[in-house]
């Protein structure tokens, strides 16, 4: 029964680790951007450090903050490189459908991800949360203990399932539809 169910999903699995291991890539290139985002953005504005207020919500007492900036400058430079990396690779879509095709949907199910992730990191980031990781903890003392740099992680790993799914299903489906290239024939002569 295994057999039978490992040979029905041997394409997805193949494509699951695939895109995982792109996905891998991507949180490298996720968080090199979002460090270097970190540390330039000051030189360029004073006030850019990663708590601080980037533009406040008018009419509510919400804010954007600077590290939600960081984490959508990453997202789109790491989800660019993905959908190159997983069409080319992953799904081996580039003969199936056109590069600006596939581009719309995929950066959509980025999006939704990536928002999602937001509200994860932002609940990872405020201090009141229940799901608040401690400042105690992560005090800002040392790169390895930087709040932001662990709620922007957790948050990539959170969404890498939804996206994975929805890419697959959605976005890469031209693969889906073309037909399978028929088996050649060969004479019985040959077969023997």
């Amino acid at each position: 029964m295994i057999r039978r169910l490992l040979a029905r999903h041997r394409d997805s699995l193949g494509q699951l680790v695939k895109f995982s291991l792109v996905g891998i890539s991507g949180v490298v290139v996720n968080l090199l951007v979002a460090y270097a985002a970190k540390r330039v953005a000051p030189l360029i504005w004073a006030s850019a450090h990663e708590e601080n207020v980037w533009w406040p919500i008018p009419g509510t007492q919400f804010s954007i903050r600077w590290y939600m900036v960081f984490s959508m400058v990453a997202f789109v430079v790491a989800n660019l490189s993905n959908y190159q990396l997983n069409r080319m690779w992953s799904f081996r879509s580039q003969h199936h459908a056109g590069w600006f095709r596939e581009l719309g949907p995929f950066f959509l199910v980025g999006l939704v991800a990536q928002c999602l992730g937001m509200v994860l990191e932002f609940g990872l980031m405020h201090p009141g949360s229940p799901i608040g990781l401690p400042s105690s903890v992560f005090d800002n003392s040392t790169g390895l203990r930087t709040k932001w740099y662990w709620a922007h992680l957790i948050m990539i790993c959170v969404t890498i399932p939804i996206s994975f799914l929805l890419n697959k299903f959605w976005t890469f489906r031209a693969i889906r539809n073309v037909p399978a290239a028929p088996e050649p024939d060969v004479p019985v002569e040959q077969a023997v």
